[in-house]
This record gives structure tokens, C-alpha cells and sequence, in this order.
């Protein structure tokens, strides 16, 4: 068995891959790695999310950190991905665990690494880590281990509630008292996972749909993409509601749904937060983007001065740039978006809360908001599809697009390219097609952007005839 760590953390199919005995072996180089690191005394945070066994997984990291000696604080219940980032720089730990497939479909569970700052763990890191598995494995090493009961009469273990703190965190970045003064309707699809009650709770009288607990996330994956989102935007075209928002399966991505009923992207969100920051509160920085994510970014930052960085996709990218600059927000299309003063992490529900802060300091619906950025900088379409493709052929088509010399597709010239992860098309009028096989799926991506939904559509068409598919 080979583990391999992806854009965040480690994934597999439960039962066939993401077993008992495959997480103990992870969990073995965890410890060997806080301890070769001299973070092992300051301690482990270990937290999970609602998909299925995910409550016994994380007891099981806990009997193993046990075994070797490191001091564990358990979380009470499931938590969002960020309220465990959160708690492990609050408890000056010197990492933390949390078990979740965020978005991937119901079969899938995960492993995610956070570090002593409170965010993904570096690729730096998920290396050695990978290679501390090898090793084990290659060596014979035996897996140490506490029974759970046994590690928390003990003292091993400790159980904690990390939602408490959390939610204070995000009221001291927030000013929640003129959200709840502004009374916007709003409902809430938290998609079954672990920020079910969050919003409800800081802001009372919020609806969510949803918020039972169901490790097969309704037959869909929890991921908040159009398809997804059917019914929280149909409720919101009902005209109850103002704005609409959605987490996924661990609560450190978000999406939206705008007064309208329509979807609103992260690419969308992320454009309307970065200009709240600077033109409402005032703050200046560097902004991080992934290689998917929208020009917008990109002329915002022209228009501010900001210095615009560029990554793979994965906020593990994002975050060690956070780490080495002054990095005032960072984001990827899949709804992962992080600021500064808080933690170098993902974090849905405080970008839900700065959409919200926004519409309350303006009155403007997220449209709007968003209608006056596009003003400005110019108006684009976006559109990403998910296509099965079999390993084979997924590596036939990494080796043709590898070698180069595509000069035209869907007969556009292709002015430059960008291979940063995946292959990067982009044309003459700044309109570009993306193709990038998934690094934890049996799944071919697509990403097109541009000034008309046509020209997405036929950028779209001609990546499907690249791949055969």
C-alpha cells in the first residue's frame, strides 16, 4: 500500500484503501515525525467530521498518539475543518489531525495534517511523512498504541470542545453585531457536514437545510457546485430569502447563492471579499491565487497595487506563501479561501460572515456587489466540468500534453502557456482553457474562462476532443 499525500491530506476509499490498519500505519509516522521534530511533548489535537466512522478513526489516531506518548486533546464531537486548525494554534500544540474527505463523495474519508501555525500541512512536510510511512512499512515497525478508554482515564486523552473558541475567533474578526442589525434573510445548506449549526448559532434565526446528520451527504458528494444546490437556490428564488449560502463536508470551503437565486461562485466570492477588505475595512497586502482561479483577481490587484502571487491548486500553496509574505488573502476555485489575521487556513464559515458584513456595510445584495466590480474591471464566465477518465488514459494524455506544441484550440491562438499544475491554455484577450487531471479522483478537470458563455462552451468542447473524451 502506497500513501500518497494529495492537494489536502490523505484520501481513500473506506474499507478498500482508508482502513483501520492503513490509518494506524499514517498515524504511527505522524507521531515519529512530531517527535523527531521535538513537537511531541507540546502535544496533538485530533478532530473529525460526520462522514461515516470518521468519530472512530479519530479515536483510533488517538490510541496510537497515545501509544507513543503524546498528550492528545480529542474534540467532544464533530468540528469544521478551521475550528480544529484554530484550536491547535490557540492550544500551542504541536500539530494536529483532522479526519475528513471534505468534499469528496460519501465512500471517501481522509486524513489532514495541520502544523503548529494552524494551517494545511507544507509539501515540505507531507513528504517526510510519506517517507516515515515507507520506511515503517519497509522496516516491519509495529504501530504503538493506548487503548482508548484506558488513554483517557489516564489522562492521555482529553476530551474538548473546540467550537467554543472558534466562534469567538470569528466574532473578534467579524463585527456580527451589524450582521445581525442588517437582518438579512438567509439561508444556510451546511450539505449534512460538519459546519451544520454554526451560522444558526452566531446568527439566531437563521434557517439551515440540511443539518441532520447523514454520512451519505443525501447520495451527492458534499461539495456546493451548481448541481449541488438545487434546493437552496430554489428557496432563495421563493423571494424569503436574500442570499443563500453552502459549506462543504468539513466546512473549509464555501458557495453561494445570490439574491437572485443564482449560483455565485468562489471566483465571484473571492473578488467581492478582497475589494470589502481593502475599499471597506481598509487592509492591504499580497493576494494568493491557485492556477484555476479568475482573472478578476488579478486586475483587482492591478487597480490596488497588490503584489499577486500564483500557486498550484491546493492551499497548501496558498498557505506557505502566507507564512513567507505579508499576504492579505489567498483562494482557489474550489471555494477554499483564506485572510490574514486569522489562521493560514481555508475557512468557509468566516467568508460567509464577510459576505454577509458586506451586504450589511452596503445594503447591496452579492450581486450587486459583484455587478460593481465587474463594472469596473470587465465581466467574465467561468465554467468547470468533471469528466471520468480511466488511469490509463489519463496518463496518455499527461505524456501528449507534456511534450507541448499545441499552437491553437477551438481555433484560437494560444498566446501562452502555463504547465504550473495542469496545462494552462491562454489566449490573446485573456480568456483561457485549463486541463488537469484530479490528483485524488479517477477524474479529468476542465476549467475555461472567458468574456462570453460561448466561448467557454466551445474552449470546454475542445478540451473533451484533447482528452477523447
Amino acid at each position: 500500500m502506497h500513501i500518497h499525500f494529495g492537494t489536502d491530506g490523505w484520501r481513500g476509499v473506506i474499507a478498500k484503501d482508508f482502513t483501520f490498519d492503513n490509518l494506524s500505519l499514517v498515524a504511527q509516522a505522524t507521531m515519529d515525525y512530531l517527535q523527531a521534530r521535538g513537537l511531541a511533548e507540546k502535544g496533538l489535537v485530533i478532530g473529525y467530521d460526520r462522514r461515516f466512522l470518521s468519530r472512530s478513526f479519530a479515536g483510533r489516531v488517538a490510541e496510537v498518539a497515545a501509544g507513543n506518548g503524546i498528550p492528545v486533546r480529542l474534540t467532544a464531537g464533530y468540528v469544521p475543518t478551521p475550528a480544529l486548525s484554530w484550536a491547535v494554534r490557540e492550544e500551542g500544540a504541536g500539530g494536529g489531525v483532522m479526519i475528513t474527505a471534505s468534499h469528496n463523495p460519501p465512500e471517501y474519508n481522509g486524513f489532514k495534517v495541520k502544523e503548529a501555525f494552524g494551517g494545511p500541512a507544507r509539501p515540505s512536510t507531507t513528504r517526510v511523512l510519506e517517507e516515515i510511512v515507507a520506511g515503517n512499512m519497509a522496516a516491519g515497525r509495529a504501530v504503538k498504541e493506548v487503548e482508548l478508554s484506558d488513554a483517557v482515564s489516564g489522562g492521555r486523552v482529553v476530551y474538548f470542545d473546540a467550537g467554543a473558541a472558534y466562534c469567538r475567533q470569528l466574532a473578534r474578526y467579524v463585527d456580527l453585531e451589524l450582521i445581525r442589525k442588517a437582518a438579512i434573510p438567509l439561508v444556510v445548506d451546511p450539505m449534512f457536514g460538519a459546519g451544520s449549526g454554526v451560522f444558526a448559532g452566531l446568527l439566531p434565526g437563521t434557517v439551515e437545510i440540511h443539518a441532520e446528520e447523514n454520512p451519505g451527504f443525501g447520495g451527492v458528494p458534499p461539495e456546493p457546485t451548481p448541481r449541488h444546490l438545487a434546493e437552496l437556490s430554489s428557496l432563495v428564488k421563493g423571494g424569503a430569502y436574500r442570499a443563500g449560502l453552502a459549506l462543504d463536508g468539513d466546512a473549509d470551503r464555501i458557495g453561494a447563492v445570490d439574491e437572485n437565486g443564482d449560483f455565485f461562485s468562489s471566483h465571484m466570492i473571492f473578488a467581492v471579499i478582497l475589494r470589502h477588505l481593502h475599499e471597506r475595512r481598509g487592509m492591504r497586502g499580497g493576494v494568493v491565487k491557485t492556477v484555476s482561479t479568475t482573472r478578476m483577481v488579478d486586475l483587482l490587484c492591478d487597480r490596488y497595487g497588490f503584489e499577486l502571487f500564483e500557486t498550484p491548486i491546493g492551499f497548501k500553496h496558498i498557505c506557505e506563501l502566507m507564512l513567507e509574505h505579508d499576504i492579505l488573502m489567498g483562494g482557489e476555485e474550489s471555494g477554499g479561501l483564506g485572510v490574514r489575521g486569522h489562521i493560514p487556513e481555508r475557512d468557509g464559515v468566516l467568508m460567509g460572515l464577510l459576505l454577509l458584513e458586506a451586504m450589511a456595510m452596503t445594503g447591496k445584495g452579492l450581486r450587486q456587489l459583484l455587478d460593481d466590480i465587474m463594472d469596473e474591471v470587465g465581466h467574465f464566465h467561468y465554467q468547470r466540468i468533471d469528466l471520468p477518465i480511466s488511469n490509463r488514459a489519463k496518463e496518455r494524455l499527461v505524456d501528449q500534453l507534456s511534450r507541448g506544441g499545441v499552437g491553437s484550440i477551438a481555433s484560437r491562438t494560444v498566446a501562452r502557456e502555463n504547465f504550473l499544475d495542469g496545462f494552462k491554455y491562454i489566449f490573446a484577450d485573456g480568456s483561457w482553457l485549463l486541463v488537469r487531471p484530479s490528483g485524488t479522483e479517477p477524474v479529468l478537470r476542465l476549467y475555461s474562462e472567458a468574456e462570453s458563455e460561448e466561448t467557454v462552451g466551445d474552449l470546454l468542447r475542445a478540451g473533451r476532443e484533447m482528452a477523447g473524451l
